[in-house]
């Protein structure tokens, strides 16, 4: 029989072969698919062959099979993972077609991943930095960028652009300019002091586009260029705290520091080395080349310097050369002020200040002179004594004082001097100063410098000559004296010659001079100090009509100054020096024609009255209209001699006349003043029209209403405007059809320019006459008086020409209707349109003025152009090219009408739109936009009608075609480990509609199992509303998170209070864990203690889960850690009474816990069996042990004395232990072994010693609570079994009670109930 299965194997082979059945042939070997096609898109439909009509199957293999999915039956490849051209551009895969019957064949395609713009630009080598020189040119290279496209074709070129420089200003920003190589370029100049050091470019790198996801798509991206400005030595040093004042004693040490000067380099990048000089180097003074310290080098002696305070020049300048190759340096000065010590004593001098000349040596001897008895305080004459101390300030502070024979009679004045001061003796006492007594006196003046006693003093003696005295004062003969001048007479013009004074003194005092008082009156006269002759100082001043009389005083002086005066008044005699005064202007306005028009001139004479100065006389001066008037030579009365025409003046002079009035007086010389008086004539409206150009006779063809016809011109003589204004009227018949409108060609000159009315067109097929005759009225405007109207005849003569435009019927034009997607390969007539002309030849053409393309209303460009053509005889075809709804739903044809015959006016008819409205078919599927989220459902959290995800899909189509349902086809879920398993109805998905995209929400449809780990694969179908349907698939995961990571947190807290801290807790932990808290249940904490020891403990759990926005969630562990790591987060989750942290429990599935239930019955079950084996075993082996151990015990006890028995518990029965420590009756040694302590299998005891509960003391407590030790039945009577028990279990350091296996003193309550003294 061992050849039966391999004839079994080849049975279907032979089978085929007889039958002659042929393999499936398969012909692709590549593909196109776009990069940026989305995942659950159709990518390409495998397509092959079988002779036999076999159905085929399809399958893909090969490494980079997993980005496809392909239907077995249809051959339809759906894309499952993300493409990436960049990163594989090209994908190879096995294709697998069988038909069932014969081998399957396997053939290699490739996948050819078409590019999409779907990479930005990448700037290379960034950062970039650069340092630039701030005197570099214009146009200078600042950096190179270089951005780079992973993309091909035009969307890897790469442009660039400036779009930010900072400082952000609008010079800024045309700074730098960037070319399309990269290339920053300087577009203007940098100054580092005056402009930024520092720049911040932002460039943007743009690709040329391209298409992504079906639109035109341009990827841009930045870079930031920081740009430095380095600073360049061009700026000359800058002097620091000027202006720079210093002082130094004279005398001073050499090398004395005054001050320093500072500067500093405005080139703050730059920062050189400064270098001070000075310029005057006559001075003793020295500058430190690096410091800028200046100090004395020679002696300084302020008073033989010539002034307190010294200029010095300093120059700074710069180590090296500037940019130029020039020295870069500033100047400044410095002022030092060189002060004083007390090194001189005081001098006296001869001068008078300020004319003293110090340099000369000082006098000691002075004479002077006074009369004799002169008054006290008056100062001795002609002494010019200057005392001086050249030092200053107090230095320079003397005190004057007299001394010798006559220092009684005199004083000094003043009697202290600060550096220099006139020095005068005056009388003390007069009665001392006696010519009779002594005609010369000599006293002695001392200057005491009292700072300087060393060098105090000097001594001047003054020799004073006495003088003898005069009694007698000038006097004048008169009181008054009366003078009389000429007004206007010339300087030293003499006013009189007798006027003297006499004085009776002799020599000397008799001698008189005289003088003019007050001194004002001295800028107009003068007097003769010698003879006392009174002059005429300055004649222009002299003016009668300003000032008529002068009162002055006449001094005389003799020679001792006593004085006499006499009061002179000098009256000024007209003289005739000022011309007449014509007052006001005269500019009068008659009317044409009048008579007898008057004007008066008012004139006056300010020379005085009543004489031939001031009397006035009137006449005309010649001139063009001196013959027209005539003037009253006494009153100035102005009359005209007739009337005045103002047409016969010029019309430049525009009716003005003008004469010359001269006004004279009667004096001598005569004076004379000139007036104009204008009158102006107004002109009257006295001249008619009058027609120039006569006869008139026009031809005009019919034409468009407004043409020109001709013109007529008519003048009037008047000379204003609104007198020689004329405007023409026509009238006669058929004058409507006519305008006449006039227009100014000069002054009374009009012209009238007749033309067709635009409202009423000329039609020479319509008119009955051919010829008008109007009646044109050349009327002034002026007046309503008949004569000034005049009228003429113009004759119209209408010629027909070819004048009407063509017309389109009917208007508007009736839409035309074409569905898109419906011509064939000829064009297609839509429809005609007709036109009309009512000229009887004529020919007519149409023409395509353009077309616009519109979609919802919105212009969409040239998308339509070349749908539609318009033929010369109105046929409207749609052409060949394919016309799609999508693009555009209406197209505006518009179009107009040729006459190819017309003369004149318009030849083409009003413009037309036809619309033609595109009608939309079901040529689109529905598109998903790209799902971007990430979706996550948590079971436990998961209710009924809860959405877990969202997709979103359009439709280009209109109406019911663009409306999108949406339908789950298919739900996998995907398990860790990679197994697929299909289910059905765990989700629904509800369509709905907002802003003309439709979303599908997926909601839960049935309870979801949460033990499950892994994801659902959904696939969504989107189906419009039209028949044939069309449909796209989509597939979405949706990730789960099962109970392995619900974490519980136990909180210290009661379930109320946790509750209303929710928010709070889910802040604090979304902060620590950087997840969404989804929290699935807050409950009270099972077997939570109540005793008064427990009260720190939890009271409350919270069950919640952590995940990521990726989908993936926190397990227990790593929840820990990072809460643990965040010492902010977990403070604030304990203030808030977290407790404990544990993982949640395992929830088990319904088959789990059914196998769980029948291994743990199972395990039961041998437990009960191997429990009951070892209940015989032992209670027979423990039954022999007991009884031969009590009897050994037994034994022991009667062979000891009581007073060798240890004491301690009594044996029960007997109040005494035996030797071995055992109880005879309960046959127990105390010594216990292992065996012994862990025996559980004793019954329940109704003996009294079953009170064996013993409260353990807690931890630092001084006594253990309960009966332990010999105290423990002293007074209870009662037998201290457990107290000896628990005593031989008690802690070797303390001898308090220790349960078995603790390792520490007890801190709890042990009670056992199986345990009792008659088991034992």
């Amino acid at each position: 029989m061992a050849w039966r299965p391999p004839l079994l194997l080849l049975l279907p082979w032979l089978v085929a072969a007889v039958s002659g059945n042929m393999a499936p042939v398969f012909n692709m070997t590549s593909v196109v698919v776009p990069e940026d096609l989305l995942r659950g898109a159709v990518a390409f439909v495998l397509t092959a062959y079988d002779a036999d009509g076999d159905p085929l199957h399809f399958g893909l293999e090969g490494a980079d099979a997993f980005y496809f999915s392909v239907n077995a039956n249809t051959g339809s490849v759906t894309l499952v993972a993300s493409l990436d051209r960049e990163t594989k551009p090209r994908l190879s895969l096995n294709v697998l077609v069988s038909d069932g019957k014969n081998q399957m064949v396997t053939k290699r395609l490739t996948v050819i991943v078409e590019d999409r713009n779907d990479n930005r630009p990448l700037f290379q080598n960034e950062p970039y930095m650069a340092d630039v020189p701030e005197n570099v040119p214009n146009g200078t290279t600042i950096i190179n960028v270089l951005a780079e496209d992973k993309d091909s074709g035009p969307a890897s070129h790469v442009s660039y652009q400036i779009v930010e420089v900072t400082p952000n200003n609008a010079k800024n920003h045309d700074l730098f300019r960037v070319l399309g190589n990269g290339t920053v370029l300087l577009n203007g100049l940098l100054n580092y002091m005056q402009q930024s050091t520092y720049y911040l470019i932002r460039i943007n790198a743009t690709d040329g586009g391209g298409q992504l996801y079906g639109k035109p798509v341009y990827q841009t991206t930045s870079t930031s260029v920081s740009v430095n400005v380095l600073d360049q030595p061009d700026l000359d040093p800058q002097f620091l705290n000027e202006p720079y004042v210093g002082s130094v004693p004279e005398n001073c040490p050499l090398g004395t520091s005054v001050l320093t000067v500072s500067a500093m380099d405005r080139d703050t990048g730059v920062n050189d080395v400064i270098l001070y000089s000075l310029t005057n180097t006559s001075l003793p003074f020295a500058i430190n080349n690096t410091t800028g310290t200046i100090t004395v080098t020679g002696a300084l002696d302020r008073e033989s310097l010539p002034s307190d305070e010294l200029l010095l020049e300093v120059l700074a300048r710069e180590r090296n050369l500037d940019i130029h190759n020039q020295p870069a340096q500033a100047r400044a000065t410095v002022t030092v002020r060189v002060t004083d010590i007390n090194d001189n004593r005081p001098q006296f001098y001869r001068c008078v200040l300020p004319h003293c000349d110090f340099t000369r040596p000082p006098q000691h001897r002075f004479e002077g002179h006074i009369a004799e008895h002169a008054s006290a305080r008056l100062p001795v004459a002609n002494l010019n004594i200057v005392a001086r101390d050249p030092d200053k300030g107090s230095n320079g502070t003397f005190e004057l004082s007299l001394q010798g024979r006559d220092a009684a009679a005199f004083s000094v004045l003043p009697s202290r001097v600060t550096g220099e001061g006139e020095v005068q003796l005056l009388v003390q006492n007069p009665v001392l100063v006696d010519y009779e007594r002594v005609p010369e006196m000599t006293v002695e003046i001392i200057a005491n410098d009292t700072r300087n006693p060393a060098n105090c003093c000097s001594v001047a003696t003054v020799t004073i000559r006495l003088e003898d005295i005069n009694d007698h004062s000038p006097t004048f003969n008169q009181s008054v004296y009366k003078l009389y001048v000429m007004e206007n007479s010339p300087t030293d013009t003499v006013i009189s010659r007798g006027i003297m004074a006499t004085d009776p003194d002799t020599g000397a005092f008799g001698n008189i001079s005289y003088q003019l008082l007050p001194e004002s009156i001295q800028d107009i006269f003068a007097v003769n100090a010698v003879s006392g002759e009174v002059l005429v100082r300055n004649g222009s001043l002299l003016d009668r009509e300003m000032r008529a009389v002068y009162y002055a005083t006449l001094q005389a002086t003799d020679g001792a100054h006593l004085t006499g005066s006499t009061l002179l008044e000098i009256t000024l005699e007209d003289d005739n020096d000022n011309d007449p005064v014509v007052t006001g202007t005269y500019k009068i306005f008659v009317v044409e024609g009048q008579e007898n028009v008057s004007v008066q001139i008012q004139a006056y004479d300010n020379d005085e009255p009543g004489t031939n100065n001031s009397r006035l006389r009137f006449t005309l001066e010649p001139g063009p209209f001196s013959a027209n008037f005539t003037i009253d030579p006494d009153t100035g009365l102005l009359r005209s001699l007739g009337p005045l025409d103002r047409e016969a003046l010029n019309e430049t002079w525009r009716g003005q006349m003008g004469v010359t009035v001269r006004v004279q007086d009667s004096g001598q010389p005569l004076r004379s003043t000139l007036v104009n008086v204008t009158i102006t004539v107004e002109d009257v409206n006295d001249n008619a029209p009058v027609f120039i150009g006569l006869p008139y006779k026009f031809e005009v063809q019919e034409h468009p209403a407004g043409g020109f016809v001709g013109s007529v011109e008519a003048m009037d003589a008047d000379q204003t405007d609104v007198n020689q204004r004329i405007s023409f009227v026509k009238n006669g018949s058929g004058s409507s059809n006519f305008l006449l409108r006039s227009h100014c060609l000069g002054p009374g000159h009009y012209q009238g320019l007749l033309s067709l009315d635009p409202d009423v067109p000329l039609d020479y097929e319509q008119l009955s006459q051919p010829v008008f005759n109007l009646t044109v009225l050349a009327q002034n405007t002026a007046t309503d008086d008949t004569l000034t109207t005049v009228s003429t005849v113009v004759q119209v003569v209408i010629t027909d020409i070819n004048d009407e435009p063509p017309t389109i019927q009917p208007s508007p034009l009736p839409d035309a209707r074409v569905a898109e997607n419906s011509t064939g390969p000829q064009p297609e007539l839509l429809t005609t349109v007709q036109a009309s002309d009512p000229d009887t030849n004529h020919t007519l053409s149409f023409q395509e003025l353009g077309l616009s393309c519109y979609k919802g209303g919105a212009p969409m460009g040239s998308v339509c152009h070349g749908w539609f053509h318009l033929a010369p005889n109105g046929s409207v075809f749609a052409n060949r090219s394919e016309i799609d709804y999508e693009a555009c739903d209406l197209a505006r044809l518009t179009l107009r009408v040729h006459d190819n015959s017309t003369v004149f006016g318009s030849a083409y008819s009003q413009n037309e739109t036809l619309r033609i409205i595109i009608e939309d078919a079901n040529d689109n599927s529905p598109e998903f936009l790209p799902i971007k989220d990430t979706f996550v459902v948590i079971p436990d959290l998961s209710p009924m009608d809860l959405q877990v995800a969202v997709v979103k899909a359009w439709d280009m189509d209109t109406g019911p075609r663009g409306v999108i349902t949406f339908a789950i086809r298919r739900i996998i879920f995907i398990q860790e480990g990679g197994l697929e398993h299909t289910l059905d109805n765990l989700f629904k998905v509800v369509t709905s509609a907002k802003d003309g995209t439709y979303v599908g929400s997926i909601q839960v449809a049935s309870n979801l199992d949460g033990s499950l780990k892994g994801q659902y694969r959904v696939t969504v179908e989107a189906m419009d509303g039209a028949v044939p349907v069309l449909s796209t698939q989509a597939v979405l995961d949706i990730f789960t998170v099962d109970q392995s990571y619900r974490i519980r947190l136990q909180f210290r807290r009661t379930v109320d209070e946790v509750q209303g801290n929710t928010e709070q807790i889910k802040i604090a932990l979304t902060a620590a864990t950087k997840t969404t808290v989804y929290v699935a249940a807050i409950r009270a904490l099972e077997g939570a203690p109540a005793s008064r020891s427990a009260r720190a403990a939890a009271h409350s759990v919270m069950e919640a889960y952590f995940i990521y926005s990726n989908g993936t969630a926190l397990d227990f562990h790593q929840f820990s850690t990072i809460v643990q790591s965040d010492p902010q987060a977990l403070t604030q989750l304990v203030q808030l009474g977290l407790a404990v942290i544990d993982p949640g429990e395992t929830a088990q599935t319904d088959k789990q816990k059914e196998l769980v239930g029948v291994i743990a019955g199972l395990a039961g079950a041998l437990a009960l069996l191997i429990l009951l084996m070892a209940v015989v075993l032992v209670s027979s082996s423990r039954s022999y042990r007991r009884k031969l151990t009590a009897l050994k015990a037994l034994q022991t006890a009667t062979t000891l004395a009581p007073d060798t028995v240890q004491q301690g518990p009594a044996i029960p029965g007997t109040n005494k232990y035996n030797a071995e420590r055992a109880n005879p009756v309960l046959n127990l040694a105390l010594s216990l072994d292992e065996d012994d302590r862990d025996s559980s299998l004793d019954s329940t005891s109704v003996n009294s010693l079953d009170e064996n509960a013993v409260d353990v003391a807690e931890e630092g407590s001084a006594m253990p609570r309960g009966r332990v030790g010999a105290s423990a039945h002293t007074d209870s009577g009662k037998e201290p079994l457990a107290a000896a028990l628990w005593g031989h279990r008690a802690h070797p350091s303390t001898g308090m009670a220790q349960p078995p296996g603790a390792s520490s003193p007890a801190v709890m309550r042990l009670s056992t109930p199986s345990l009792d003294t008659t088991d034992l």
